[in-house]
């Protein structure tokens, strides 16, 4: 951990270099997501109800989902360049130094200006936890905790199983942005939304449900169930086969000679 702090320590003195350009960047990450809050506002004005979730609900779910990929994005983004560093033969370098490979992407890269969004998120999700009419007391607290955690290694996970697949095709997949900004966009509402076979796949095959619908219906009173608490922990068994194809990927790994 010492160690993953001086990598973030020396990232950040790097971001800090030019200040006016970094509180700028910031700043516009910040407005980024504001045009989906207006949307989903002037939906409900429209429509009271959708699915039975009201407004403040749905309010709550979407920007829970938000902190979940954004805290991912920030620490997990190593992975999303790691075809760059295919191509340019800098994984020789990662290959032969002895720290894990994990560690070495993991800390090859932080995008502090994403900090912006996680900003906007956190004063919006205070409004929406106290709009939201759940009664809250310690476990529904520590369910939503749980959430945040689960989805961030969720999101995490699927970062690295998008660069693992970098192993065999040398490039980036634009295919993995379909679970990785797809999941948060759908997000915005309860998976249930979509139909009973997409609940079913984002519960059992990439589970987005586990640490988004299960746990909100928990919250809301819908259920009663105290192992509804711990689902969103349960999705972390997602990232065992993401570390699989990343060690499989690694072992197929060939120079391209750069």
């Amino acid at each position: 951990m010492r160690l993953y702090g001086k990598f973030l320590a020396i990232h950040f003195k790097s971001a800090m270099q030019y200040k006016t350009s970094f509180f700028l960047s910031m700043l516009g990450q910040g407005f980024v997501t504001i045009n989906t809050f207006l949307g989903i506002f002037f939906l409900f004005q429209r429509f009271h109800a959708i699915e039975g979730f009201t407004y403040s609900q749905v309010l709550l779910c979407y920007t829970v989902v938000l902190l979940q990929f954004y805290l991912a994005e920030f620490f997990a983004r190593g992975f999303d360049r790691l075809d760059t560093l295919l191509g340019n033969g800098e994984f020789d370098r990662i290959m032969v130094r002895p720290r894990s490979t994990v560690f070495q992407v993991l800390t090859s890269r932080f995008e502090f200006t994403r900090l912006g969004r996680v900003l906007q998120v956190l004063i919006l999700l205070p409004y929406s936890i106290a709009t939201c009419e759940v009664a809250w007391d310690f476990p529904k607290v520590v369910t939503l905790i749980f959430m945040i955690l689960g989805g961030a290694l969720l999101f995490s996970s699927i970062f690295v199983a998008g660069a693992a697949l970098s192993f065999f095709t040398t490039q980036g997949l634009e295919v993995i942005n379909v679970f990785t900004d797809g999941g948060k966009e759908h997000g915005k509402y309860p998976w249930s939304v979509y139909g009973r076979r997409v609940l079913q796949f984002c519960t059992f095959v990439v589970p987005y449900a586990l640490v988004q619908y299960h746990p909100l219906l928990f919250l809301l009173g819908r259920e009663t169930n105290p192992l509804f608490v711990f689902l969103p922990l349960c999705a972390a068994w997602f990232l065992l086969p993401c570390a699989l194809l990343w060690k499989l990927g690694v072992r197929h790994y060939k120079s391209t000679g750069s």
